[in-house]
């Protein structure tokens, strides 16, 4: 789940600041009082950005657990050929559809 620190990492990259994680919510202090500071507002709608990018991308994450490892992935090439390859990972992508 996307939080407000990756939203920050995200608007604001070369910024330094911490959030202190208070009752009413969380406080940004930041350490330049110079440099621009995005609002609640851009906050939130970054989150949900990144939130969207990130279930996006959930079939990548789960396909990468599933792939063999390449040293895996050559021996199959040699011992089956291109095509038995093709399968081993047709079976993964089939698994784990691209959305």
């Amino acid at each position: 789940m996307t939080n407000t620190i990756e939203a920050l990492k995200s608007l604001c990259p070369n910024a330094e600041w911490s959030i202190n994680h208070t009752d009413l919510g969380d406080v940004i202090d930041w350490a330049d009082d110079k440099i621009s500071q995005p609002t609640d507002t851009e906050i939130k709608a970054e989150i949900k950005k990144l939130q969207t990018a990130y279930d996006n991308n959930a079939y990548q994450r789960s396909r990468a657990t599933e792939y063999p490892s390449i040293e895996n992935q050559l021996d199959d090439l040699y011992h089956n050929g291109i095509n038995g390859w093709k399968t081993t990972i047709k079976a993964i992508k089939d698994k784990y559809p691209k959305e």
